[in-house]
């Protein structure tokens, strides 16, 4: 299954939701009357996909609509969200088919956070299975030393994928424990270490400053670290992830996201109000539980998944 049909299978509860609902609109108001927009501008608040950008959608419609009586809602609102996720965002910069940012010299050290459930561990490993699918050698820490049976979860993810794992015991340091991590990858001369933290409230302030002591621990050893703070939301809490992005953000200067769970959510559209607002790249989006399913995340492939029916 290539890439673009990944999207569209895993995307179609939010996509068979918005067809539906906008297909019904056109059919009752082939015109597109006052009414309709409104109908159409609930519509899309309905995917999360933001308030502005929902209404820039109505309103080139509505614009189109003045003009010609042949619109093609899809077609717009594609145009649009390819538009706002390719600013400041999409798949990384070119030469890196990762999306990630990548150090001059190795190791790239790679931080991931979020709140709990979100799938921070699983991301992890994903991430370094796609990493080696590359070329790259990938070493994973273990720095949830709170959550019961999160090493031992690495762990498993960790011979499933062929990374090593290096991790301490449940109570300890986490900060020392990343510490110990990076000291191994360098001298081992690994390309990536991939960090797995524990889940945190981001409105608790002393888990923070715990991933603000991890930070500077890195530094320590190497002073460019950590050279991304990935963000590992879920898409089915819908606009809650913004929440979370927004205080996360604030204070930990994320580099980029991990969006989890688009598959099983009608609220895909919140990758959507994210980007516009954060103007955080979405690096990755996780479409499965297979170790193959975190892709590198595509605008317009996104796009055309999101709105690929037509009025046709």
């Amino acid at each position: 299954m290539n890439l673009f049909q990944k999207f569209r299978d895993r995307l179609g509860k939010t996509s068979a939701k918005l067809a539906a609902e906008i297909k019904q609109i056109v059919a009752n108001a082939p015109q597109l009357d006052d009414d309709a927009f409104e109908e159409l501008e609930a519509a899309l608040i309905g995917t999360d996909i933001g308030v502005t950008t929902a209404l820039r959608i109505v309103e080139q419609t509505r614009e189109l609509a003045r003009r010609s009586a042949d619109v093609d809602v899809f077609a717009i609102a594609r145009d649009e969200i390819i538009h706002e996720l390719s600013v400041d965002g999409g798949g990384g910069p070119p030469g890196h088919p990762s999306g990630l940012i990548k150090a001059p010299q190795p190791p790239t050290v790679v931080l991931l956070a979020g709140v709990n459930g979100t799938g921070k561990t699983t991301s992890t490993a994903k991430l370094a299975h796609c990493l080696k699918g590359q070329g790259n050698t990938v070493l994973l820490a273990a720095c949830d030393t709170f959550r019961a049976a999160a090493i031992e979860q690495l762990k498993i993810w960790g011979d499933r994928v062929g990374c090593d794992v290096i991790a301490g015991q449940y109570g300890a340091d986490s900060a020392a424990v990343a510490f110990d991590a990076l000291e191994a990858t360098m001298k081992r001369g690994v390309d990536y270490l991939l960090i797995d933290t524990a889940g945190r409230l981001h409105t608790k302030k002393n888990l923070m400053e715990e991933m603000k002591k991890m930070h500077r621990s890195l530094q320590k050893r190497l002073p460019t670290a950590p050279h991304e703070v990935l963000l590992v939301l879920d898409a089915t809490t819908g606009s809650n992830a913004l929440v979370q992005a927004r205080e996360f953000h604030q204070a930990l200067g994320v580099t980029g996201l991990i969006v989890n769970k688009l598959d099983g959510t009608s609220k895909g559209g919140i990758v959507v109000a994210i980007a516009r607002e954060l103007r955080i790249p979405i690096k990755f989006i996780g479409l499965g539980e297979q170790a193959d399913d975190l892709q590198p995340f595509d605008p317009k492939q996104f796009a055309e998944a999101l709105f690929g029916e037509t009025t046709g």
